[in-house]
């Protein structure tokens, strides 16, 4: 069993403030916190919202979730709250613009999926699902100035994207202003203790969740902001819409697969925040990868192995990764190789020819005629069959080229 301190650690783990001062003080908070339920007995009730603004969800909105189970793990008691209500208003806390509003069905369509998905992580049997709309939308006129009275325009000024856009006399609309008044009502009705979530919601959270408790006179809830997982791609978030995502709805061969096309540098991240991995497991696996004596590829393996198995289970996760060596490894794969992002519209001929891995339009033809062309190992002949992030594309025994 761990120590209370052991707990602090492991809770913390992936956390991202941007400030020692305040994870200190947020990881003191806890500290109490737990003892405080260790000695009533009462589990902490930990929070965290998803607005959703598509159906489905990929390994970027787990990061969070990971976190709510290492909450259950010790005994505590979570809440996921489905955005109904702030989805239709757009948190703008990570846009440089306005984000488009959803209709009220829109988002309740979308919604539908995302306790089922997030149920590969959490334990059923000590989570609440909630939707938000069931109280937002009873506040009064009253109760909105009231709230909003415990706020400046000035501080909401001083977060990064607003005073960039007001920088460049760019439209802040006033509803934008109420999804941290918002998020921070949903803390303050669910009597939240801590509430979980991205780096990019630090606002949010810690002042908004926590302004708000305390003007009802409850005890604050404690923040934990975690990093933002990068995409596929190493440099940017993890988003569909640009193509750099890992679904859940997959299988987990191609989890594993995608996993594996990460650059080497977003490995020690992917650790942090994707793996279910102790404070001695994670430590282990850095030091491995800064010493060198845990080789890329290796450490590759073990993360995507980590990482599959946390949603498909270690025997399927197992499976993926000897048909990741069959297909990959023994078919002497480099771990290097140029990228090429898709367009739409695209097909094999245009890339081949494009990317000079044949020299005309009638070269690719013959190329894949003779079952020269393959992708993730398999000889292809259709020029128009689908492509997808992740495959690579292999002419001959010495081209390759990674499809983002």
């Amino acid at each position: 069993m761990m120590t209370i301190d052991e707990q602090v650690e492991y809770l913390m783990q992936g956390a991202d403030f941007g400030d020692a001062t305040i994870a200190e003080t947020m990881a003191v908070e806890l500290r109490e916190r737990l003892v405080e339920s260790t000695k009533t007995g009462r589990p902490l009730r930990v929070y965290c919202g998803y607005d959703p603004t598509s159906t489905d969800l990929h390994l970027g909105h787990t990061v969070t979730m990971r976190k709510l189970r290492q909450f259950q793990e010790l005994g505590h008691q979570v809440l996921f709250v489905i955005g109904s209500f702030t989805a239709m208003i757009g948190d703008p806390s990570d846009k440089q613009n306005l984000r488009p509003q959803l209709s009220h069905e829109k988002v309740m369509e979308n919604g539908r999926t995302y306790a089922e998905q997030a149920f590969r992580i959490l334990d059923p049997e000590k989570t609440e699902i909630h939707y938000n709309h069931e109280w937002l939308q009873k506040l009064t006129m009253t109760d909105l100035v009231e709230l909003a009275s415990n706020f400046t325009v000035q501080q909401f000024l001083t977060r990064d994207n607003f005073h960039k856009r007001f920088d460049k006399s760019e439209p802040i609309y006033l509803h934008e202003f109420f999804y941290a008044i918002m998020q921070g009502y949903d803390a303050y009705h669910l009597k939240a203790d801590v509430q979980i979530g991205g780096s990019d919601q630090l606002f949010n959270i810690l002042t908004g969740a926590r302004k708000v408790m305390a003007f009802f006179g409850q005890k604050p809830n404690i923040g934990i902001v975690l990093g933002i997982l990068p995409g596929t791609d190493g440099e940017v978030r993890m988003s569909k819409s640009l193509g750099n995502h890992i679904p859940l709805n997959t299988s987990a061969e191609d989890m594993y697969g995608k996993v594996m096309s990460i650059p080497d540098k977003a490995m020690p991240i992917y650790a942090r925040l994707a793996t279910q991995w102790s404070p001695e497991q994670l430590h282990a696996f850095e030091n491995g990868l800064a010493s060198n004596s845990l080789h890329p590829r290796d450490a590759k393996m073990k993360l995507a192995l980590g990482i599959t198995t946390v949603f498909y289970g270690e025997e399927a996760a197992g499976a993926a990764q000897d048909q990741f060596v069959n297909t990959f490894q023994k078919g002497n794969i480099p771990d290097e190789m140029p990228e090429y992002q898709l367009k739409e519209g695209d097909n094999l001929i245009d890339i081949l020819v494009s990317q000079k891995m044949a020299s005309s339009r009638g070269d690719a033809r013959r190329l894949l005629d003779q079952q020269g062309v393959k992708l993730d190992g398999e000889a292809v002949n259709d020029a128009n069959i689908a492509l997808k992030s992740g495959q690579i594309l292999q002419v001959g025994k010495r081209r390759f080229l990674r499809l983002r």
